[in-house]
Formats: structure tokens, sequence, C-alpha cells
């Protein structure tokens, strides 16, 4: 039993691999929140921030 984002598994419950549990515990995530001071970023965040945007299509 893991908790797994929906992304990572909706294929696998499409094609009846995996099953969900305990439906009515799901939490949902609403993403990720980041906050640094300056508009010039480091390119070491801006590959962090690149790594956690949502994917525009899915």
């Amino acid at each position: 039993m893991a908790w797994l984002p929906d992304d990572m598994v909706r294929e696998h419950l499409a094609a009846g691999r995996l099953v969900t549990t305990l439906d009515e515990w799901e939490i949902t995530f609403p993403g990720y929140h980041l906050y640094y001071a300056s508009r010039r970023s480091s390119s070491a965040l801006s590959l962090v921030v690149d790594a956690l945007r949502l994917p525009k299509s899915r």
C-alpha cells in the first residue's frame, strides 16, 4: 500500500493493474508553492522550479 501522485499511477489504474483503497481518506495535493525574495533567481533555483512545474497538458 502506498500513497502516490495520481499522475504516476493513472495509467495503471485505468488498465486495472492497480486499485485504490481507503478512498474516503484520500487527500489532495494542491502543488508546490515557492517563494523567493528576488525576481532574479539563480540557475539552480530555475532548475528546481522547472522540475516542480506541472506539465501543461495531461
